[in-house]
């Protein structure tokens, strides 16, 4: 009989750190001691705090142990499983007021309270490699629902009706995409799946693949019924091991129990799905670039109209939505369009997550309803900014967003009020910067990332991104002027009114937006020749202060260019002209004396 049931995280965070090996330890323990039979061990996805993986959790008691080690798994089960005491030195703990405060179950974390999980619903819940566990949490009832008592007629009504729009990006309205498709004539279809994460620092959609495969499936069976399509393809980096590998299962596994195939619960309605591996290229983001992959071409976008929904893949009507998007369909055929359209705003329903990564405290993956204010995010669930520095700015959207500066800080986060301030939404990167980034080296980081994932098929895209490059690198090295800057700003309105594709058509968002909240940085770089944030190599110089320095010589021993020089128990000096400005100094120095100018 099983008593205990032991959950580790299994996404890919956790892997790096670890858990494999802990759940080897722990199943070899478990024997040593006879408890085989009375602890299961549950392999879950991503439970989303990831700064503090690997993470295991205790059932029934709850308890949340994070950072667990190798070397703990002994101790866990010889005090907990066995005899009943939880390790209190493993249970996370979080910091108030200087008062450390064990918490003893996931859900009482600050990181959790203000969080609606719909889309990661079953993410750190189920073994996702396990059909029989996602049916227990009411997987394929949707699938069964729609296929048994509603019309294409009423599905897309209901996905119209909830005001779900697509998490990929752009936003559009999902039933809209859907019921043009729909109207097309009868013949050929394709439902499609963009699971090509590209955005640095995201990483939503591989959580959901790796936690949850068969939510995604499942909605793309349904959206096949909506539209009148039998094939649809899942469109997954290659780069995603493990979402791939969870995938493979999930599929199979569907297609055993007659989930995914012919015939499907006896109705007629035939459905499959394939997978492509996309090699990386960030453009294959953008639908009709993926579409060109898949049909074996080279990752390049197509003009529009006419849209996917009317000529798609391998010219056929083709609908579109990412992995985040599909994983709210079911929740929607099940809960009904109004319990979905009661969360969030207006204009933007539902819940949106989050990638939240950065100068942040609990980096990893969060689910908000929509609305929900910059400052609640970073200062409530992501538990604000570490070493006591100052918010500064965020990045929302990757290299297609704007920065978000500390004056626009209760902005809620929804569609249009992101657009509205320079931003968006993108597929949910969320990156915090405190006082001690750059907004222009920022600005130049997410350009020379776009500049090489250009695919180079129209030239305001190819030719006018490495322009915008070549003028930063000339701001940051500090022989900008004025003039540039204006030219800077001119050039990335013609980029983005000429590119052909969604890539080149937002590539000039970060420089825009840090133009129009921090242009005194950009100012400051070439008229006092000067980063303010002390980050540009150029523009600095390390200075010892002579009336802290001790004259321990710790500096100018980590010195790799031998630039520091002075003798034992008197100031030390650097030398300019030497010096890397590698910081190997500033770490050493125990009593503050270098500082960067």
């Amino acid at each position: 009989m099983i008593r205990s049931h032991v959950l580790i995280c299994g996404g890919t965070g956790c892997t790096s750190s670890g858990s494999g090996k802990i759940q080897a330890a722990l199943e070899a323990e478990l024997k040593a001691k006879g408890l085989e039979d009375e602890v299961k061990i549950v392999v879950t996805g991503c439970f989303g705090l990831c700064a503090v993986g690997p993470i295991m959790i205790v059932y029934p008691e709850g308890t949340f142990y994070s950072m667990v080690q190798e070397s703990d798994v002994a101790e866990i089960v010889e005090e907990h499983l066995l005899k009943g005491r939880p390790v209190e030195r493993l249970i996370y703990a979080e910091h108030h007021d200087a008062i450390e405060e064990k918490v003893t179950s996931l859900a009482e974390t600050t990181f959790y309270k203000k969080q609606k999980r719909v889309a990661l619903r079953n993410c750190g819940l189920i073994n996702p490699e396990i059909i029989d566990e996602y049916i227990a949490m009411d997987g394929y009832q949707a699938l069964g629902k729609v296929l048994t008592e509603m019309t294409p007629d009423d599905v897309i009504k209901t996905v119209l009706d909830s005001g779900l729009r697509g998490r990929g990006g752009g936003g559009f309205p999902t039933g809209r995409k859907w019921m043009f498709a729909q109207a097309q004539p009868k013949g050929k279809k394709y439902v499609v799946c963009n699971a090509d994460e590209g955005d640095p620092g995201a990483f939503m959609d591989r959580s959901i693949l790796e936690g949850d495969p068969h939510a995604v499936l499942e909605a793309m069976a349904i959206a096949g019924y909506a539209i009148g399509a039998d094939e649809g393809y899942i469109y997954v980096r290659a780069e995603y091991p493990i979402a791939i590998h969870r995938l493979e299962v999930a599929i199979k596994q569907a297609r055993e129990y007659g989930l995914l195939g012919k015939n499907i619960f006896d109705t007629g309605f035939d459905f499959d799905i394939q997978l492509r591996f996309g090699a990386g290229a960030f453009v294959c983001g953008e639908e009709t670039a993926l579409l060109t992959s898949i049909e074996g071409n080279r990752g390049e976008p197509r003009p529009r109209p006419p849209f996917p929904a009317v000529k798609g893949l391998f010219g056929k009507p083709t609908i579109i939505n990412n992995v985040e998007t599909y994983a709210n369909i079911t929740q929607i055929i099940l809960n009904g369009a109004e319990w979905f359209a009661s969360m969030g705003t207006e204009k933007s329903k539902g819940t949106k997550v989050f990638a939240l990564g950065g100068k942040i405290t609990n980096t990893g993956l969060v689910e908000i309803p929509m609305g929900t204010t910059l400052r609640e995010v970073v200062e409530e669930i992501g538990g604000g900014i570490p070493n006591g520095k100052k918010f500064k700015a965020a990045q929302t959207g990757g290299p297609s967003g704007g920065c978000i500066p500390a004056s626009l800080f209760d902005t809620p986060i929804d569609y249009d009020s992101l657009i509205a301030i320079g931003s968006m939404m993108g597929s949910g990167g969320l990156i915090v910067m405190d006082e001690d980034t750059c907004m222009v080296d920022i600005a130049r980081f997410f350009l020379d990332f776009t500049v090489d994932e250009s695919c180079g098929k129209c030239t305001p895209c190819r030719v006018g991104t490495r322009r915008l490059l070549e003028i930063l690198d000339k701001i940051i090295a500090g022989n900008g002027t004025l003039e540039d800057i204006d030219k800077l700003e001119e050039l990335c309105y013609y980029i983005k009114s000429a590119s052909l594709c969604g890539l080149g058509q937002t590539a000039p968002n970060p420089v825009l937006s840090t133009l129009k909240y921090f242009r005194h940085e950009y100012e400051a770089h070439v008229v006092e020749k000067k980063c303010p944030a002390g980050v540009c190599k150029n523009l600095l110089s390390y200075v010892i202060i002579e009336d802290k320095c001790k004259g321990c010589t710790a500096c100018a021993r980590v010195c790799p260019v031998g630039a520091i020089s002075g003798a034992v128990k008197t100031p030390h000096v650097i030398d300019t002209a030497k010096c890397i400005k590698c910081g190997a100094c500033i770490e050493k120095c125990k009593f503050n004396a270098i500082v960067k100018q």
